[in-house]
């Protein structure tokens, strides 16, 4: 009698940790982009951003650091601006500078490619072009582990 009701404990417990689990959804190729195409064999952090973003406030020098830790490493900041006005991603460029590449996107076109629908919204791509991780939004308390992510992706093989 024992061994029926700790076999169906077990099953319940199982099954109910497998349901509240989040499965990663799959690696996908990363839209094609010729910038992007430059970097294949990085590890490639893409980020859409505009002046009006406060979040990218913090982003930005978060970015530099990780730039500046990981580039040897294989790691390539790019960041999107979007604004209409390139005068306005001037403007927070001079506040906020950004020791990686900026492109601009005042079309949205490549916008549209990734399906941004937030800002800031981030994607890391790995060696291979495979878009691994989606972020939207910055908060100060989620870079443990976003570079921890990153970190992951650059001890990964190119091939």
């Amino acid at each position: 009698m024992r061994l029926p009701t700790l076999v169906l404990s077990l099953f319940a417990a199982l099954t109910a940790a497998s349901v509240g689990a989040a499965a990663e959804p799959p690696a996908a190729d990363a839209p094609r982009w010729p910038a992007l195409e430059a970097y294949a064999g990085k590890v490639v952090l893409l980020d859409f951003w505009a002046s009006w973003c406060s979040p990218c406030l913090k982003s930005f020098p978060w970015m530099n650091d990780l730039q500046q830790k990981h580039s040897g490493d294989g790691l390539v900041v790019v960041a999107i601006n979007v604004d209409q006005d390139r005068e306005l991603a001037d403007t927070f460029l001079g506040k906020t500078p950004a020791k990686f590449r900026v492109e601009y996107d005042p079309a949205g076109a490549i916008a549209r490619k990734f399906d941004v629908q937030a800002m800031p919204t981030s994607f890391l791509i790995d060696r291979r072009g495979k878009v691994r991780f989606r972020h939207e939004g910055f908060k100060e308390k989620s870079r443990d582990s976003r570079e921890k992510q990153i970190e992951q992706l650059l001890k990964e093989p190119a091939a």
